[in-house]
């Protein structure tokens, strides 16, 4: 069992920056592929950003790249979210997710176990 909890979210004008945090327990969190999700009202819950348990495999999704990054640090299983440039249309629920099984997460179905979420605004 793997518990998960966000950190870092906020109120930011456009073109600013965050850093989510994920927290997660259990001994096994350095063998998990983790993720990040997010969820604006009213649309379905999208993928963000994905990263292996070693690091060495790393996707984003289009939205994203070349503003967001993802990283891991498994001594203390922690993942990151850093977002820069960020735009009004990247607020909603950012969500950590977990997969015990796979090498990169992609979409929800893949996912093993979810955080609570943390809310992200940005204002224009």
């Amino acid at each position: 069992q793997v518990q998960l909890v966000e950190s870092g979210g906020g109120l930011v004008q456009a073109g600013g920056s965050l850093r989510l945090s994920c927290a997660a327990s259990g001994r096994t969190f350095s063998s998990y592929a983790m993720g990040w999700f997010r969820q604006a009202p009213g649309k379905e819950r999208e993928f963000v950003a994905t990263i292996s348990w070693s690091g060495a495999n790393i996707l984003y999704a289009d939205s994203v790249k070349g503003r967001f990054t993802i990283s891991r640090d498994n001594a203390k299983n922690t993942v990151y979210l850093q977002m820069n440039s960020l735009k009004p249309e990247d607020t909603a629920i950012y969500y950590c997710a977990a997969a015990a099984t796979r090498q990169i997460v992609v979409r929800t179905t893949q996912c093993d176990y979810w955080g609570q979420g943390t809310q992200v605004t940005v204002s224009s």
